[in-house]
């Protein structure tokens, strides 16, 4: 057998066929047991897994593995995030119904994953876009309309020409749709609102309890929504305007005396009151309505204005007067819809000065500049200081002025002090086919009335056609013809389908109880969540997320949770990156179209033409360079693919892909088969605990390894356990070709506990070796080894020496080294002596274990 390669074909069907037969991954019942609950963010079921899947899954199937291993309950499911727009983008490429090619990519990817061996409840597998999913979520969604917490109003959107839908703000990139690449425009549509802002206070409060999440992702959460404190002041107009005054929202009401002009949206009433009688007017709003309303495009394009010649007072200096523009950099959705720009400290306000030569009069001294010399430029300065050249403000602080300010509106009765938010309620109409249908009937009579709940689902009709852009639904003959359910009347279903957001806002929850004739089943949910463990990519960080606690509060408002969160920890996982690769006449190359010369030029397999190549970037199809997890798992495997994505590097970090990469992974995964293999005639019987003095080195690296890769596992430093694992193959290597003199006792238990290590990583490979070593049960349902305290514990200690809490040193002892005799040796040490100076010691701190620190 020591002769033989290890052949992960045959291994990793026979032991995913086992597994299966064994149901071992299905969530158990017992309540009793501790739960854990981990989840990797699902699938768009676009037909094909990448390099980004196979990460993302592997690093959740080990900690799904490892809970389970250490005696958890654990629930560990998937599904698919399977409406939206590429669905019906692939209807009209390919003349295919979008259920259908849905399905079918559904199925292809089912199969792909379960190639990986991931320790999946299949059991549990859900689909957005089945109607039993669906109808809860209708429900669900008219429990929040009674509850409130839903409403319908005219909206400027960004409308893709192209695609013939809404697009979010972070779906419109560079001013164009992010899948049509059309220009998007803005239109005015009635549109579905979650009221999200009803929950701003709680959500921001909320990040801070969410200890296990990424520092970065909770700011960004937090600057999502964006609680600021600032004033609503009255700019009075001065004679001639539509209107008495123009209601403007600031956060920097202490820099009011720098004010140089007031600008409005162009949709703002008092544009459209002045565009009737300006053509040209009428013309600058059109081209404004052509930007994108996400505040990074504003940032991006070209401040314009159109000087409407009207004036306003200021609110401290009545007899001073501002300009008023309309301006393409402010919108309705935002605040007021009209701000007053301070040049000097604001640079998008500094850019349109500059460009219609207004005045910029710098109101913030930074600290140590001269007030006599002080000016701004090309940059303006946004940082704190000293207000001056600002009458009663003069001399205070950016935050005492800001209250002074306020309180001088108040007392002008000009305005009041506010508190705002940068989050803007949810959007979630989509004038799209392949989405839920919004369950509700439009009645001339009665208004907006809710589909009765014996009615659902509203199910979207087969029969549609794709040959003409825009909503199927809006244009079927019958589809949306209904009666209304409260007068009996000709009514109309409402057309538009929800964002798909909204299906993975809630099916953490619905994996709880799939099956259950109700959203989900009330004890399962209370047992099973929050989510322990959630993984995904960054990308996910502030919409899905963000959208997923407000759909948390909003259940519990409706009766439907009692939880606060939805997930207790989050991880977010880097990119798979790759080198790309382009053939002499500009063309982008697959890595599998790409091989080396003789003499080791980069050449396309195919011609022998040169090839060069580029940097190394994020997979992709439109630079191909991708690498098909398939070609890999059929090559090396699915546990060495796992096994090389969780080695190479930090699990939050990028992983760059190379062919070296996976070969050593490769070749780790034949060394731990020889291994196990090559020492079957030395070893004892299972269950020998015959050990010997001759076996304490070995025993001791076995059971700090168990120490060790259980705590690497537990901190998700994937790449930590691995190193320790290569470490200790050596130490079990030696062992098992008799170089060592270890018993077989001792043996035995090294080579069983390294199998048990990897496990979780090389569920295949582990499965294989256990049972060449005799189990009789499968590993998947063996507990995870426990180490003997008195041989994990470290023999010698480091211990950091400081004085004045200064590091000086270090002391390498044994751990039983007593208080005293640290002392003197820290004393010992030459530069605590330089450090001390002769000076007396007054005091000296022990941490056990770490730390001597002497006062001098």
């Amino acid at each position: 057998m020591s002769n033989e390669r290890y052949n992960p074909r045959s291994a990793e069907v026979k032991w995913q066929a086992a597994w299966e037969a064994a149901d071992a991954f299905r969530a158990g019942d017992d309540k009793s047991k501790p739960k854990y609950y981990v989840l990797e963010m699902f699938p768009y079921p676009s037909g094909r897994i990448h390099m980004g899947h196979v990460r993302n899954y592997a690093m959740g199937d080990v900690v799904a593995r490892y809970k389970r291993a250490r005696g958890y309950n654990v629930l560990h499911p998937m599904g698919w995030d399977a409406f939206g727009m590429p669905a019906e983008n692939a209807a009209m490429e390919r003349k295919v119904h979008p259920a259908d090619w849905t399905y079918k990519n559904i199925d292809a990817m089912r199969t792909q994953l379960k190639s990986m061996g991931l320790s999946l409840d299949w059991s549990r597998e859900i689909a957005t876009c089945h109607p039993e999913y669906y109808r809860h979520e209708q429900k669900l969604f008219l429990d929040f309309l009674k509850a409130g917490l839903v409403y319908r109003k005219e909206s400027w959107v960004n409308w893709d020409p192209v695609d013939n839908t809404v697009l979010a703000n972070e779906q419109v990139i560079d001013g164009r749709g992010w899948r049509s690449g059309a220009v998007v425009e803005r239109r005015k549509l009635s549109q579905w609102f979650l009221k999200i802002t009803a929950f701003a206070d709680e959500l921001k409060e909320g990040l801070e309890t969410l200890d296990r999440w990424p520092p970065k992702v909770r700011l960004m959460q937090e600057n999502w929504i964006g609680k600021s404190e600032g004033a609503n002041l009255s700019f009075k107009f001065k004679g001639g305007a539509p209107a008495d005054s123009v209601e403007v929202y600031t956060t920097r009401p202490d820099t009011l005396f720098g004010a140089a002009f007031v600008a409005i949206a162009a949709d703002h009433p008092v544009a459209a009151a002045l565009a009737k009688a300006d053509p040209v007017l009428t013309k600058f709003i059109e081209e404004c309505r052509k930007g994108g309303t996400s505040q990074e495009e504003i940032e991006r394009a070209e401040k314009l204005g159109f000087d409407t010649g009207l004036e306003v007072q200021h609110p401290f200096l009545p007899e001073e007067t501002l300009p008023v523009y309309v301006a393409n950099f402010v919108l309705m959705e935002y605040g007021t819809g009209a701000i007053f720009g301070c040049p000097a400290h604001d640079q998008r306000d500094l850019d349109f000065a500059r460009k219609y030569g207004l005045e910029v009069t710098p109101v913030v001294l930074p600290p140590g500049a001269d007030p006599a010399t002080f000016d701004v430029e090309t940059e303006a300065y946004t940082g704190d200081g000293t207000i001056y050249h600002s009458d009663f403000l003069n001399g205070l602080g950016v935050v005492e002025a800001k209250s002074a300010a306020i309180a001088r509106i108040e007392e002008l009765q000009a305005g009041k002090g506010t508190t705002t938010y940068r989050l803007r309620d949810w959007g979630v109409s989509r004038q799209r086919y392949w989405g839920a249908p919004i369950p509700v009937i439009h009645c001339a009579t009665c208004d907006i009335v809710p589909v009765p709940a014996d009615q659902l689902p509203v199910t979207l009709p087969d029969d549609v056609t794709f040959d003409v852009p825009g909503n199927p639904l809006d244009r079927h003959p019958t589809w949306k013809h209904v009666t209304c359910p409260q007068c009996g009347g000709e009514a109309r279903r409402e057309t538009d389908t929800f964002d798909t957001f909204i299906d993975s806002s809630w099916y953490f929850a619905r994996f709880c109880s799939p099956r259950s004739d109700a959203p989900f089943d009330r004890d399962a949910v209370d047992y099973w969540l929050p989510v322990d463990q959630y993984i995904g990519g960054i990308e996910h960080a502030i919409l899905h997320l963000l959208y997923s606690r407000f759909f948390v509060r909003a259940l519990q408002v409706t009766g439907h949770l009692g939880i606060a969160e939805p997930f207790a920890g989050l991880f977010t996982q880097g990119m798979v990156n790759h080198e790309t690769y382009k053939s002499a006449d500009g063309e982008w190359l697959t890595p599998a179209e790409v091989g080396k010369s003789e003499s080791g030029a980069l050449v396309r397999l195919a011609t022998g033409e040169a090839v060069t190549s580029g940097r190394v970037e994020k997979m992709s199809k439109s630079k191909k360079n991708v690498v098909d997890p398939d070609d890999i798992i059929d090559r090396y495997g699915a546990d060495t693919a796992r096994w090389f994505m969780l080695s190479d590097s930090p699990p939050e970090r990028d992983l760059e892909w190379t062919e070296g990469g996976i070969e050593g992974a490769w070749r780790f995964t034949q060394r731990l088969w020889r291994m196990v293999t090559e020492a079957m005639g030395r070893l004892g019987p299972v269950g020998d605990s015959a050990y010997g003095p001759e076996d304490a080195p070995l025993r001791r690296a076995t059971h700090k390894t168990i120490v060790g890769v259980t705590a690497d596992i537990e901190a998700f430093h994937f790449n930590k356990a691995v190193a320790r694992l290569y470490e200790f193959a050596n130490a079990a290597q030696d062992a098992a070709l008799g170089k060592t003199g270890a018993s077989p006792a001792a043996t035995r238990e090294a080579l069983e506990t390294i199998v048990q290590l990897v496990a979780p990583m090389m569920p295949h490979l582990a499965e294989e070796l256990w049972s060449l070593l005799g189990a009789k049960t499968l590993l998947t349902a063996t507990p995870w080894p426990v180490a003997d305290p008195a041989l994990s514990a470290d023999d010698e200690i480091t211990i950091a020496v400081q004085v004045q809490g200064k590091l000086r040193g270090t002391l390498l002892v044994p751990a039983a080294t007593d208080r005293e005799t640290l002392e003197k040796l820290a004393l010992d040490l030459d530069p605590v002596q330089k450090a001390i100076d002769g000076r007396p010691v007054r005091k000296v701190i022990v941490v056990p274990g770490r730390i001597v620190n002497l006062v001098v």
